[in-house]
């Protein structure tokens, strides 16, 4: 990761804000947890920058926490642009802002979004409280630390829990792309014949809570996105994974797509992917593509479970 703070920056940027909506600073230091390598904005030196421009999360406990920590990073009197599509959270980014203590938010529309501006007030008990509240926590019914904003943050993933039941033991050498907290994970490392086992999510908060979770001397945790890293892994035995196929809060079945096209280059010749989706995602004629032979040992409750051959 890089530092927030280096020399010269003193803006703050959080996700892809519409190029349209505001201008960005060639040096405005990158801090989204899904775009991998950028600066991690919860270990950022409060009251130290001038700015923060924000592509504000849809999820209302994500989206105060991100808010909250942009805010603390600022200088008293530091301005926020905050910028969100009217349906995802747009319309609340003023009250969001407001619980924070911020007394002087603006809000102007164009083009499906809302747009909030502000300064950074000098009181920063209520954004403490925010990020307290809305940060990572040991979550007792899944017993797992977890974080508003990673996937399937505090509940078992019904695609996932029918993937656990239906899989074997594995054995050998593998890989979890897309591990979020690492519940599949725990499943794997069950069978005392796995020898490594890689997660992998483009999430940095998942793989943190992922590495606190699992606890595994075989376990290797990489910050990347799978569809186009992990160039240094090939031959693998295994590969489990329920694939993303929302971005930006779009479905977008391309996203499971690319990352059936890269397990099948990670795996061995014989290596096995084990895959679970939503029954309507047209993954089938990729597998064709990618691996030798595919069956569905589960379709129920409107998942499927693919097991396929390299």
């Amino acid at each position: 990761m890089t530092d927030i703070h280096a020399e010269p920056t003193r803006t703050g940027l959080y996700g892809e804000p519409p190029a349209e909506l505001v201008e960005i600073p060639a040096d405005a230091r990158q801090c989204s947890p899904l775009i991998p390598g950028s600066a991690a904005l919860e270990e950022a030196p409060e009251r130290t920058l001038d700015r923060f421009i924000l592509a504000a999360p849809g999820g209302l406990q994500e989206r105060r926490h991100v808010l909250a920590l942009a805010l603390k990073a600022l200088k008293p009197g530091g301005d926020i642009i905050a910028i969100a599509p009217k349906k995802k959270g747009g319309q609340r980014l003023a009250g969001d802002l407001e619980s924070l203590g911020c007394t002087d938010v603006s809000i102007s529309s164009k083009s499906h979004c809302k747009i909030a501006q502000c300064t950074s007030p000098d009181d920063l008990t209520a954004i403490n409280e925010a990020i307290a509240a809305y940060g990572p926590r040991l979550d007792e019914d899944l017993g797992l630390w977890t974080r508003p904003g990673v996937f399937a943050w505090d509940r078992v993933d019904p695609a996932t829990a029918l993937l656990m039941d239906t899989m074997p033991d594995l054995a050998g050498r593998g890989a979890d792309l897309g591990c979020g907290l690492g519940i599949l994970a725990h499943r794997v490392l069950q069978s005392e014949a796995v020898t490594e086992l890689t997660l992998v999510d483009i999430d940095r908060r998942a793989v943190e809570m992922a590495w606190r979770n699992v606890g595994d001397d075989r376990v290797k945790v990489r910050w990347e996105d799978a569809r186009t890293g992990l160039q240094d892994i090939s031959g693998l035995d295994f590969i489990v994974m329920n694939p993303p196929f929302h971005e930006g809060g779009d479905e977008n079945r391309s996203l499971g797509q690319a990352f059936i096209k890269s397990a099948s280059k990670l795996l061995r010749k014989g290596g096995k992917l084990w895959l679970t989706a939503n029954r309507h995602l047209p993954y089938e004629a990729t597998l064709d593509d990618c691996f030798s032979s595919w069956t569905k040992p589960a379709d129920q409750g409107g998942y499927k479970i693919i097991e396929a051959t390299r």
